[in-house]
């Protein structure tokens, strides 16, 4: 059956779906401003409501609160929850990495077929998608096989420490999870993601006089910079492996031999096993200078979203819905991690980047092109009714 009538939709909701877009970017919402990001989550909870679902606030206390919605059978039936084909989950975050102010520098404007502003890649356009998406699912009256569930978190920049779990939980009860996280360029979407990770490594040397017994001490920092290069080495590009030391910092006057260095380490990996060699290499991790010690501390925090077969039949699945589009639906990987890292580590079917079209995520040109949101939000409808 064709599914051209859920772009139709989409296409003749095109001011809806841009006045809801802009009051989600209007309100700014930095990971670390509660309030702020609780005030988003309080229109973005009106919006919901106003469409249908039946929204969860799951609260913290440091954090902004999270927020979980449910949409129901339109025909009257009613889809089996609770269990891991009881719901098609779609995933997503409201914080930014902007902080309040930041839209007097990147207002919210559109000029030349974008809409700008800090947010609306990554990944406020990506919410209202998937709200238009269960619009057209439920005004249309088609029967949904299984629960339509979205989770919106509030922590995501920053490593997701308070979301996690909730988001596992979710996973767990799920036949499918989209993440309406922006695209690649061009509208691919993601099929594998680096892992990401970090280390500390704390370098203990021995204090002395730099002036007058200089050879009693045990510098951390040459220490230091010895371990850099050795983790320099772990770098291997050409096999997805990226180390980057981006931090540096030891000593304390200026004629003391240092006592302590400390390196701060980036690690990405594309597959389970090269990241747990890169946690073998740093556990390995031994001093050049007898006299010093070396602590590394850290590992990986967002596992590899490795492109399992899973994922490429989830991929497969939207790649045909877009060819009834008249759409051609590329894939591709990133260095970067999001949410559906945790989902497709454990082993559910995981499509991401399946959010707006643009570019500047995290940049001060951050912006969506206008002109692809409503049939990018036909294209989550019908994955979602073809599962």
């Amino acid at each position: 059956m064709s599914r051209l009538y859920l772009r139709d939709f989409c296409r003749a909701e095109r001011v809806w779906l841009l006045d809801t877009i802009k009051a989600l970017v209007a309100l700014e919402s930095p990971t670390t401003d509660k309030a702020a990001v609780d005030r988003c989550g309080a229109e973005l909870r009106r919006r919901l409501e106003a469409i249908g679902a039946r929204v969860d606030t799951i609260s913290q206390r440091d954090r902004g609160d999270h927020l979980r919605a449910e949409f129901s059978d339109p025909t009257g039936g009613r889809a089996e929850a609770g269990t891991r084909d009881g719901q098609v989950l779609l995933l997503g975050h409201f914080d930014t990495v902007w902080p309040m102010g930041q839209l007097d520098r990147m207002p919210l404007v559109e000029e030349n077929g974008r809409l700008h502003g800090p947010g609306i890649f990554d990944m406020k356009a990506g919410i209202a998608l998937g709200m238009l998406a269960a619009r057209a699912l439920v005004e249309t009256a088609r029967p949904l096989r299984r629960a339509l569930v979205m989770l919106w978190t509030t922590d995501e920049e920053i490593g997701s420490g308070t979301s996690r779990q909730i988001i596992e939980d979710e996973a767990g009860r799920s036949a499918a999870v989209l993440v309406l996280e922006p695209s690649l360029p061009g509208g691919a979407v993601k099929t594998s993601r680096k892992g990401c990770g970090g280390y500390e490594v704390v370098v203990h040397g021995i204090s002395a006089h730099a002036g007058i017994e200089p050879q009693k001490g045990a510098s951390a920092i040459q220490e230091a910079a010895q371990q850099i290069l050795r983790i320099n080495a772990l770098q291997d590009l050409s096999a997805g492996v990226s180390v980057n030391v981006v931090q540096a910092s030891g000593g304390t006057r200026s004629n003391v031999i240092p006592e302590q260095a400390r390196i701060v380490v980036d690690v990405r990996a594309p597959t389970m096993e090269a990241a747990a060699d890169l946690e073998r290499a740093f556990a390995a991790l031994s001093p050049v200078d007898p006299r010093t010690r070396i602590e590394a501390r850290g590992g990986f925090d967002r596992p590899p979203l490795e492109r399992t077969a899973a994922v490429t039949r989830l991929y497969d699945q939207a790649k045909a819905i877009a060819r009834e589009f008249g759409q051609d639906l590329g894939e591709g990987g990133t260095g970067g991690g999001s949410d559906g890292n945790f989902t497709a580590a454990l082993g559910i079917p995981t499509l991401d980047g399946l959010g707006a079209v643009g570019d500047g995520a995290h940049a001060l040109h951050e912006h969506v092109v206008v002109d692809a949101l409503c049939d990018r939000a036909a294209l989550i409808a019908g994955l979602i009714a073809s599962l």
